[in-house]
């Protein structure tokens, strides 16, 4: 099993195929083993590699607890740096995506393209009363459940109503491995979010994909993203909630396939 070590982390990934790297970050609740899908659809044309953020999966937990994504993208940097990579293209879903774009506002250099899915605003998204409520409940969650009860609790207002049985049963089963230290990391950074002043300066190329069902990060949400980021083009998946490359993940292959291949034309990227 591939490790990186990033200063006093110890990163672990999954890894599949061979060409121009995407390395994807995964939500509050999952970790590298839920982009099995895409590791085996896409890694036909890419390299592809998902990777444990500190705290979850088999990465080691971070000393103190994150209280802002920009820490968690200093770690993908290094990280990044450790695979001997100097471009990427990158895919962050949910807070992975707040991940992806720090990391981009910041190292634009590095970054070919950018795909964020079912992104959150965190903090900027709602009301200090919404924000402080959600972090109380975040904690207390993980201070207080089980993780079985925790990924029951939750992964049914990920899915789209009705979902399969099987992804439904994988999902709870991926979230029912989150630690409390990755957890709580990644609430305190929720809270704390609010990038809308570094949308408009990323520089890449975007696709926005949202799951047309999604009740956690709604299309609404994903319309902002695409109004303030120049160079991007929304696409929705019918169907799905807030895990959309789970519930469909050749819809989802598709649409990262089509992008990253240039499928989509200029102007269809600066519509507006």
């Amino acid at each position: 099993m591939p490790f990186i070590d990033v200063n006093d982390l110890t990163i672990h990934y999954e890894a599949e195929g061979n060409g121009e790297p995407i390395v994807i970050l995964h939500g509050l609740g999952n970790n590298s083993q839920s982009w099995k899908k895409q590791l085996k659809g896409l890694s036909k044309e890419f390299t592809v590699i998902a990777w444990d953020a500190p705290g979850y999966g088999q990465s080691s937990d971070p000393r103190e607890e994150f209280t802002h994504f920009r820490q968690f993208a200093d770690v993908l940097k290094g990280f990044i740096d450790g695979l001997h990579y100097k471009t990427v293209n990158l895919l962050g879903h949910s807070m992975g995506s707040a991940i992806a774009l720090d990391f981009c506002s910041r190292y634009p250099d590095m970054v070919t393209r950018l795909i964020i899915a079912d992104a959150t605003r965190g903090a900027a998204g709602q009301s200090q009363e919404e924000n402080e409520r959600k972090l109380k409940n975040r904690l207390h969650n993980i201070d207080t459940l089980d993780p079985k009860e925790l990924a029951q609790l939750r992964v049914k207002e990920l899915l789209a109503p009705n979902p399969d049985p099987e992804v439904k049963k994988e999902a709870e089963r991926i979230m029912s491995q989150v630690r409390p230290m990755g957890y709580r990391s990644v609430a305190f950074s929720l809270s704390n979010l609010n990038q809308m002043d570094i949308l408009p300066s990323i520089p890449v190329p975007v696709l926005v994909i949202c799951g047309a069902l999604d009740k956690v990060t709604p299309v609404s949400e994903s319309e902002i993203f695409h109004q303030y980021i120049p160079n991007s083009i929304l696409k929705t998946i019918p169907k799905t909630g807030h895990l959309c490359y789970q519930e469909n993940a050749d819809y989802f292959n598709a649409l990262i396939l089509n992008f990253l291949q240039g499928a989509y034309k200029k102007e269809e990227l600066a519509e507006r």
